[in-house]
């Protein structure tokens, strides 16, 4: 439809300049004609590159706002993530909270009890009520390690984990809190310390599952340390104590690494 009101425009414009002036012959007429077709073909090819121009900046717009989209909705579940996990470690700290409060209490009750000389049955009873809010107690306590180690704040394991030791040290929970610790400051870039905390592991509590994976992190710390020959030392010393342990197998496998 453009095409033709240009057709029609260059019609009315050349019959009416001959018509007043009559300067123009049919020759020149064609010419003109000629010339404004060119013109019209490079308008329009102008206007379809323009056309596809804005349609393919629209389309990349349309494809950043959909990727900001897909940003926002990851962001929006890292938070609930997130705040699910304070939600959690909170609850647990204040159920730990609540576990001292009512030991306490019932330490009281039991002290009361003993001086009240009353029967042996009463308190056997007590002792074992105390002896259960105890263990619940390490427990709650133990939550919140963890909670921190899933968190990543390696920090705050370190704080609780010390004061876990002082108050539960004869806790079965105490292998796994020195595992605990030697990861922390593996991942604080402590490797010394992370040795010493894996190696209470290994002498102390050769009993604990914990042991092989122990003994594999001290070689890591070791590597880190750029002690090679220490690292080696170790890999070939847990195949050799573990040989049918994942953690051996994967000893197997640095020692192929390394040759």
């Amino acid at each position: 439809m453009r095409k033709l009101h240009l057709w029609l425009f260059v019609c009315m414009y050349v019959v009416t300049t001959q018509a007043c002036a009559g300067l123009f012959n049919d020759d020149d007429a064609r010419a003109q004609i000629h010339l404004l077709e060119v013109r019209i073909d490079q308008l329009e090819k102008t206007n379809i590159k323009l056309e596809e121009a804005n349609k393919q900046q629209n389309g990349s717009m349309l494809d950043l706002l959909a990727q900001i989209e897909t940003l926002n909705q990851e962001l929006r579940k890292l938070r609930g993530q997130n705040e699910e996990l304070e939600h959690n470690l909170q609850d647990a700290k204040n159920r730990q909270k609540d576990f001292y409060v009512d030991l306490d209490t019932r330490m009281r009750h039991f002290e009361a009890a003993e001086s009240a000389t009353q029967s042996s049955s009463a308190q056997k009873a007590a002792e074992k009520s105390v002896v259960e809010d105890v263990e619940a107690v390490e427990s709650s306590t133990y939550d919140v390690i963890y909670a921190y180690y899933k968190a990543a704040n390696y920090e705050k394991v370190l704080d609780s984990s010390k004061e876990f030791l002082k108050k539960f040290p004869n806790s079965t929970r105490v292998p796994s809190v020195y595992y605990l610790m030697g990861d922390a400051y593996f991942s604080l870039d402590d490797f010394k310390k992370s040795i010493a905390s894996y190696q209470v592991v290994v002498s102390k509590y050769e009993s604990s599952s914990n042991v092989p994976d122990a003994w594999l992190n001290i070689a890591s710390c070791q590597q880190q340390l750029k002690d090679m020959a220490a690292a080696k030392k170790t890999l070939k010393l847990l195949i050799e104590k573990y040989p049918d342990s994942k953690a051996a197998k994967k000893a197997k496998q640095r020692l192929k690494a390394h040759k």
